[in-house]
């Protein structure tokens, strides 16, 4: 989903409309062609992974309906990777009070809880229509799944994860990220599936991106 549509968002507004399908998704799939397919970066974005790994970044926000609905595509997409390929995920902060969501996520990785809890916030907040994006609402709701509160909380307010969290703004800035959910390749390219016309195409341009990398490109 784009920024304009992040206000609608909050106000349960979002319309069916804007919704990132093509009806080109399933067609068969072609080499894809940097500015129409993918973005190249103009100056390389950083890059997290260890020498000989080929990161690929998935950009979201728990409250995106769209990242909701690629979640499982997108685990699909991660259990089939290639152990050349490092993923990672930056949850994105287009105004300020997206940083509790932010914050939420490097939390549960600090503490080891992404496998238990990632898909928990996103059946929360669009299945149970809980609101999580505050930090009174996030402790409680983190509570109540059997975490220890004031672990969670001294995580949470800890230099770590508010660093993280001001490293994924950055991140998110560098890749130039319009809309979401959104992928970034090695630090040089970028998709999403308004430019791919869909997500499901923008995981197959990512596997066109990684093997052109790993070819040498």
């Amino acid at each position: 989903m784009k920024r304009r549509e992040f206000t609608q968002v909050a106000a349960g507004a979002v319309a069916a409309s804007g919704l990132w399908v093509a009806p080109a998704a399933h067609a068969q799939f072609k080499k894809p062609e940097a500015g129409t397919d993918y973005q190249v970066l103009d100056i390389r974005a950083a890059v997290d992974a260890p020498a000989g790994k080929i990161e690929v970044v998935e950009f979201f926000w728990y409250n995106c309906p769209h990242c909701n609905a690629f979640e499982p595509t997108l685990e699909a997409w991660v259990k089939k990777l290639p152990k050349d390929v490092a993923f990672r995920r930056a949850p994105v902060a287009f105004r300020d009070d997206f940083v509790p969501q932010q914050r939420l996520y490097y939390t549960l990785e600090a503490m080891g809880l992404l496998d238990k809890l990632h898909a928990k916030v996103f059946q929360a907040i669009h299945a149970q229509r809980l609101d999580l994006s505050k930090g009174e609402g996030i402790t409680a709701w983190v509570a109540q799944q059997g975490v220890d509160k004031a672990k969670f909380v001294e995580q949470y307010n800890s230099f770590t994860v508010v660093t993280k969290a001001q490293k994924a703004s950055k991140l998110q800035n560098a890749y130039k990220v319009e809309g979401v959910p959104a992928l970034g390749v090695a630090g040089r390219y970028y998709t999403d599936g308004s430019i791919a016309r869909s997500m499901e195409r923008a995981l197959q341009v990512v596997d066109a991106l990684v093997a052109g990398i790993r070819a040498g490109a």
